[in-house]
């Protein structure tokens, strides 16, 4: 992760409330923008995300609540061109008009009236920048997905904005041209130190591109936090579902030793890592990839290495490309992710008896 400065944001929503038809679709108490960090925004659909970022953006008025500019309120009511006009945004439609794609890309400069040498050489850098130097002239109605959407970027990228709002950009891009234009774009954002907000439904994205990650959940900030906390250890069975863990048992606190809680699940019990108390009610949540499987055919027990083992047999074998997820059902059911060579060198079929082993420290305990 990259060190982003920590003194007065850039962008703070503060009690920030947006209802319609008489419904609430955004309630966030806070949430702070800081120079030079990407955050990304995640959450299922209608959790919030293109409203808030609407909001962020100043264009969307929230209902209550206050927006700040570097600890300047934006007034309810005023213009806010001033404010915009450091902010640039990119859309899931990349929007462009009926002209080339340099003129897409000066689009911007020419409203905000630069125009000469600086806008075009600035025009031609980032048309470079973003591998599309070679269609300038092109028609943007000819461009394909991909074009189109890095005609989009660049034209946001060319006024340098302060603040860079991106919604969904790759969300209707096929996997090699998203992979592609991902990548060009991380490099981008941090080489240039661009304080982003990054709106995403996929949660693989936001744990590559966010410095930090706020999920997003009934309009709600269910939890924010760097992506290596939110993905292992994340603050509710909601957030645990969204972020891929598969597994989620109920239980209880047995005991407590040397940092680890003994858990009944079901009648057996399971070490995981937590500090919560004896008699506790607390949900044990398993990522699929972190659960090992093993034939529990003599001489070939679970791995010694890992302090939970589950027998069961296998109830059902789903390919996903070059992995197989595998529901494996006994005293509780739990789900594991191996690749397609390992379902192979075991010889897995429906009903084999199979041993699922996890460590301790895969264990994320959430009180229940």
């Amino acid at each position: 992760m990259r060190e982003t400065h920590r003194g007065q944001p850039v962008l703070v929503a503060e009690g920030v409330q947006v209802r319609r038809d008489g419904q609430p679709v955004l309630d966030v108490s806070y949430l702070a923008l800081h120079a030079g960090e990407i955050l990304a925004v995640v959450g299922p659909n209608g959790a919030g995300k293109s409203t808030l970022l609407r909001v962020l953006g100043l264009l969307e008025a929230p209902g209550a609540g206050a927006i700040r500019w570097r600890g300047v309120p934006v007034v309810p009511g005023a213009s806010t061109l001033p404010w915009r006009r450091r902010m640039a945004t990119a859309f899931q439609d990349p929007l462009l008009c009926d002209a080339t794609v340099a003129a897409n890309v000066a689009l911007g400069l020419r409203l905000r009236g630069e125009r000469g040498d600086g806008a075009d050489g600035r025009v031609a850098a980032w048309l470079e920048r973003l591998g599309i130097a070679h269609l300038a002239a092109r028609p943007a109605r000819s461009l394909s997905g991909g074009e189109a959407q890095r005609t989009s970027l660049a034209r946001a990228l060319v006024l340098e904005p302060e603040v860079l709002l991106l919604d969904e950009p790759f969300a209707s891009l096929d996997p090699p041209t998203r992979e592609a234009l991902l990548a060009d774009l991380e490099r981008i954002l941090r080489q240039g130190r661009t304080t982003t907000v990054f709106v995403t439904h996929d949660r693989q994205e936001a744990l590559r591109l966010g410095d930090r990650i706020a999920v997003l959940m009934g309009g709600r900030l269910a939890q924010l936090d760097r992506p290596e906390v939110v993905f292992a250890a994340p603050a509710s069975e909601d957030v645990a579902r969204f972020m891929g863990i598969e597994t989620i048992l109920p239980g209880r606190v047995l005991s407590r030793r040397d940092g680890l809680a003994m858990v009944d699940v079901g009648g057996i019990t399971v070490e995981g890592l937590g500090d919560l108390p004896e008699g506790a009610p607390v949900l044990v949540c398993l990522r699929p990839e972190d659960v090992t499987l093993a034939r529990a055919d003599a001489g070939r027990g679970a791995p010694t290495t890992a302090r939970n083992h589950i027998v069961g047999r296998v109830g059902q074998l789903t390919p996903l490309g070059p992995q197989v997820r595998v529901r494996v059902d006994g005293p509780v059911a739990v789900t594991a992710l191996i690749t397609r060579q390992s379902r192979d060198e075991l010889d897995l079929k429906p009903g084999d008896a199979v041993v699922a082993t996890f460590k301790a420290s895969a264990a994320h305990l959430l009180p229940r």
